[in-house]
């Protein structure tokens, strides 16, 4: 025979365990217990003493170093825990003391602890013993098995909350183990949701919710049928009774969606204090359970026990879509989630205190999101408050309905908030919703980047398939840059990629042609791709609210006006703040005329742009790095060239050496033009350019679902509106396969760049193109024959020049450009998803590090 849970004789061969267990075998030498874990678990879950042993002196049955040997195991165990793996100790266990350690173990990282015990004769134990290699003395098999008779009857007094025993070798044999998932494990359920905060026993406010969020009630009276909507299923929060004028047709309705499986429920506090009560136990009848009491007295005893046998069978938590959503009453730490305890369930009900009282006279609560860093999104109530509340990926969606504020429900995974007022003031509450719930400690400041949570290593993307490495060094000159000199931090959601050139040309004279931007996609499997021209002026990315409460709603900037314009590095671009302010209004207005805030069903947008003139932003540089250049080569050369031609007339014989300075000197006319061409006064708002090439994201949404064509076409009708200061980007759709369109193209780019344009950008007509070997350069450059002047110096179009500059590699500048622009799109969509701020600033200090590798700048 065996035992299971709560110590009933069973006779199945079935031995239940939770996945979330810590299992101890226990029995005396010789009776099977290593064997058995062989057959029946992973090689890796398996800790047994004697390896340990071996590990810390060579020696297996060296018993002097059982010591050292646990300690080690212990550890080992610790870690595996910690990770919510099964893992299993094989040792004797059979001292109550051994196993204590192991009990406390397991409740220290809230696992299940499951004893199996091989309770095999103690002649069967000598037996085994004999056969061994490594025999134990008699006496140490004897004592063994009267240390597991004396502490047999207590395994359940410890902690234990299976029990499986095996009195046979033969039973041993036949046992099957099945690994069960905890009952708040429910990941294979993935939505989508509508998450129902606090209701309180307001019926009325609950079923105009239900109907709002497109559920079906049908109410006649003694039974509730709703149907919701097709593939949707609601979640309550808990705390469905006390304080309001309805809660038997609250807890009625709730009850009928989870038997159809409409819905899912989890407690709350007054739920359990009313289960306590109902359970014929001492609790104070307070804040509202007197108000339910009267209510209930009018139910019949048998549904009376319906709603008893409900409220005991709900579980603290769950865990839901593959791990991305919780829900719980009043929240869930990361380290909690998917467990099971007495610890955990009391944080489910009532959070975190301090022992402390408030001025209300209510515990003052730890507030555990503020530092919150999991991965799920944690939504949860139990604490009124005015209007829902992100923080660090949590949700708190009590709106106090019964105090005369709000029901809210979230719908999941489209992070849409719906909320139904309340009829009427039900309850007064002891602290007012438009109080902030009293915490210990001050609220965390978002604006300032916490070293801690940006410093990693690594960060994964949903671009990439493996995460991007960030070197300690990069890192640190990321830190510099980013303390010193970047915005406000509460506006960095996205820092733009580097880009990588073509392939190096042969084309004579050339060295970036067309003709390989359109080769590299076209070997890569992509069709068509846009040309878009290439403006000489500075990356700008610009994000424009429609009205300026949003800068603070959705921003938390306050005084912030229209928005904000900042540069590749994160820098403000104006160092005026009114003309940015005056540009962003400029642009508002023409979004505004286009109707795209209304068509976009948004209130902002982040747009990735080039302003100009180049001189706007690179005046120091013009100044220092290209005038000097072209002064000083000017100069020189006129009186170089004005020497040459007295001597040629005197004849000398220089006149080959005349005619390399003057093509030197006109080589250094035509580095002067480029640059000019880039550079004018800017004596009023009109003579700056706002050229939109990317219309990246909007509230809740990232448009990396959309071609360029349709990027293009929408800043079009942005730009109509305001020719002043907007300037639309030219284009082409290209078919790689087409020769004639590529011919086309390529016509075009010549014109651009001999007029002195700076050349085009190819990019796939999607935006985010890939093959089987992965992510495809999400753009590549192709830049004019003159323009290169400005990057490789005025004589670079000699031939002995170019033949040396065409051995550059491209390799390091495109994996960066790959791994920047994985990043940037990864920190926009967490910014879209509401994750933490923490977590979308890693990205931008992830793009910030990575451009410290050592590049050529010249690409």
């Amino acid at each position: 025979m065996m035992k299971s849970r709560e110590g009933e004789e069973v006779t199945s061969m079935q031995w239940k365990i939770p996945e979330c267990a810590l299992v101890v075998l226990i029995g005396a030498s010789g009776s099977g217990k290593s064997t058995f874990a062989r057959r029946v678990f992973k090689e890796t879950e398996v800790l047994s003493s004697d390896f340990f042993r071996a590990m810390v002196s060579d020696d297996e049955g060296d018993q002097s170093a059982s010591s050292a040997a646990f300690e080690l195991l212990h550890q080992v165990a610790a870690k595996r825990l910690e990770r919510k793996r099964l893992t299993v100790i094989d040792a004797t266990n059979v001292q109550a003391d051994g196993r204590k350690e192991l009990i406390a173990l397991a409740k220290r990282y809230h696992m299940i602890p499951v004893a199996f015990v091989m309770n095999m004769a103690e002649s069967v134990c000598h037996e085994h013993n004999a056969m061994r290699e490594r025999k134990l003395p008699s006496h140490v098999i004897k004592r063994q098995h009267q240390a597991l008779k004396r502490s047999l009857r207590n395994l359940k007094k410890e902690g234990f909350r299976y029990i499986y025993k095996a009195q046979e070798p033969e039973e041993l044999m036949q046992v099957e183990i099945v690994r069960e998932r905890l009952w708040v494990d429910k990941r294979d359920e993935t939505g989508p949701f509508d998450i129902i905060g606090d209701v309180h026993g307001c019926y009325a406010e609950l079923v105009e919710l239900l109907t709002q969020l497109g559920y079906r009630v049908v109410d006649k009276g003694d039974k509730v049928h709703v149907e919701p909507p097709v593939g949707r299923k609601a979640i309550f929060l808990g705390d469905l009774v006390d304080r309001g004028p309805d809660s038997p047709s609250v807890l009625r309705l709730v009850m009928s969606m989870v038997e159809s499986g409409a819905a899912l429920c989890v407690p709350g506090n007054h739920d359990v204090k009313l289960l306590k009560k109902l359970d014929g136990r001492n609790v104070q009848v307070k804040h509202g359970l007197e108000v339910t009491l009267a209510q209930l007295d009018k139910e019949p005893p048998e549904w009376i026990e319906e709603v008893r046998n409900f409220l005991r069978g709900l579980v603290s938590h769950y865990v839901l879509d593959e791990g991305r959503l919780v829900v719980a009453h009043a929240g869930m730490k990361e380290e909690y989630q998917g467990r099971a305890s007495g610890v955990i369930r009391d944080f489910a009900l009532y959070g975190e205190t301090t022992g402390e009282i408030d001025a209300f006279g209510l515990p003052v609560r730890l507030n555990w999101a503020e530092s919150y860093r999991g991965s799920a999104t944690v939504v949860y109530g139990h604490t009124p408050i005015k209007e829902p509340t992100w923080l660090n990926r949590t949700l708190n969606i009590d709106t106090g309905c019964v105090f005369g504020g709000k029901l809210t429900a979230l719908r999941y995974p489209e992070n849409e908030l719906v909320s139904v007022a309340a009829k009427q003031v039900y309850a007064e509450p002891v602290r007012p919703l438009e109080a902030s719930p009293a915490v210990s400690n001050s609220h965390r400041d978002e604006t300032r980047i916490d070293v801690q949570d940006v410093l990693t290593d690594r960060i994964q993307t949903r671009l990439l398939r493996r995460p991007v490495h960030i070197r300690k060094e990069q890192s640190a000159a990321a830190l510099e840059t980013m303390s010193r000199f970047a915005i406000d931090p509460k506006w960095l959601i996205y820092l733009p990629p580097t880009m990588s050139p073509s392939e190096t040309s042969e084309q004579p004279g050339y060295l970036e042609h067309p003709e390989e931007a359109f080769g590299y996609y076209a070997q890569r499997g992509v069709k068509q791709v846009i040309c878009e021209e290439k403006h000489m002026g500075s990356r700008a990315v610009v994000i424009v609210c429609r009205d300026k409460e949003t800068a603070l709603n959705r921003f938390d900037v306050a005084d912030a006006g229209w928005g904000v314009v900042y540069t590749r590095t994160g820098r403000r671009f104006f160092e005026d703040a009114s003309v940015e302010q005056a540009i962003l209004e400029r642009l508002q207005q023409a979004i505004t005329r286009a109707g795209l805030w209304d068509e976009l069903q948004t209130d902002w947008m982040c747009l990735d742009c080039e302003l100009m003139p180049w001189s706007a932003k690179a005046q120091e540089l013009i100044r220092q790095q290209y005038a000097l250049v072209g002064a000083a080569s000017r100069q020189a050369l006129a009186g170089a060239v004005s020497l040459l031609k007295q001597a040629a007339a005197a004849g000398r014989g220089v006149e080959e050496l005349l005619s390399h300075f003057q093509e030197k000197q006109e080589n250094s006319r035509e580095f002067v033009a480029s640059y000019r061409r880039y550079s004018w006064r800017v004596n009023d708002l009109n003579d700056y350019k706002l050229a939109p090439f990317h219309l990246l994201a909007t509230e809740g949404r990232v448009y990396t679902d959309r071609d360029h064509l349709w990027h293009m076409e929408t800043i079009g009708r942005i730009c109509r509106e305001d020719t002043g200061i907007l300037m639309a980007t030219r284009y082409l759709v290209v078919n790689v396969e087409n020769s004639d369109e590529v011919e086309a193209a390529t016509a075009w780019w010549l014109e651009m760049t001999e007029s002195g344009g700076e050349g085009m950008v190819v990019k796939p007509l999607s935006f985010i193109a890939a093959n089987g070997k992965g992510l495809l350069q999400p753009a590549v450059k192709c830049r004019g024959r003159e323009y290169l002047r400005l990057i490789y110096g005025p004589d670079y179009t000699e031939e002995a020049n170019l033949t040396r500059l065409r051995n550059r590699g491209l390799k390091q500048k495109r994996s960066l450009a790959l791994r920047e622009f994985a990043l940037g799109l990864e920190g926009l969509m967490r910014f879209v998803d509401r994750e933490p701020l923490h977590r979308v600033h890693a990205c931008a200090f992830g793009v910030m590090a990575l451009e410290s590798e050592p590049v050529d700048p010249r690409l």
